[in-house]
């Protein structure tokens, strides 16, 4: 018995969350971004048939991802307005702000093609660059109907440094 305690002490985790606090701002938003469509299609199965949200456009998938974001981090500001870039501005879908990371989200639909994705985020990365507190970029494609023919092709081409802001693009669910 007193084996048994001795190894409880040595390997028992006094925190059960340590090793999520390990984790980079980062790292947390991508668990987030690999999650989602298993939360999403969790979501769906409630206790007695209960109404939930179906997620049917990107307006829904930014809902949840924003309550999602709240697990980790305590400033999650929506829409915020981006600096004026080329004659126009627009607003990132969430900022994180003591992070420095801006997470713009985007949801694929008939009429919305891969090349019409990619060229949007290409857009999009020029915009929110400018914004002063974007040291990270972080777009997420929720492609649940598998739309995207090469999202392993998108996310290479697109995942880089531009003008020294890393811009990292994850499609999901992963097909």
């Amino acid at each position: 018995m007193e084996s048994l305690i001795d190894e409880v002490k040595e390997y028992w985790e006094d925190e059960p969350e340590s090793h999520m606090q390990e984790l980079s701002a980062i790292d947390k938003v991508e668990l987030l971004i690999r999650r989602f469509h298993r939360v999403a299609r969790q979501l769906r199965s409630r206790h007695g048939s209960r109404k939930t949200i179906e997620i049917e456009d990107e307006y829904d998938v930014q809902d949840l991802f924003h309550s999602l974001l709240r697990i980790y981090f305590d400033d999650v500001r929506a829409e915020e307005y981006t600096p004026s870039y080329a004659g126009a501005s627009s607003r990132v879908d969430f900022l994180l702000k003591q992070e420095k990371i801006i997470i713009e989200i985007k949801k694929t639909r008939q009429g919305l093609s891969a090349k019409d994705v990619g060229e949007q985020l290409i857009i999009d990365s020029q915009r929110y660059q400018a914004h002063p507190d974007c040291n990270t970029l972080v777009c997420f494609v929720y492609d649940p109907e598998g739309r995207v023919a090469n999202p392993r092709g998108i996310e290479n081409d697109l995942t880089k440094e531009i003008n020294g802001v890393p811009v990292t693009v994850f499609i999901t669910p992963e097909q």
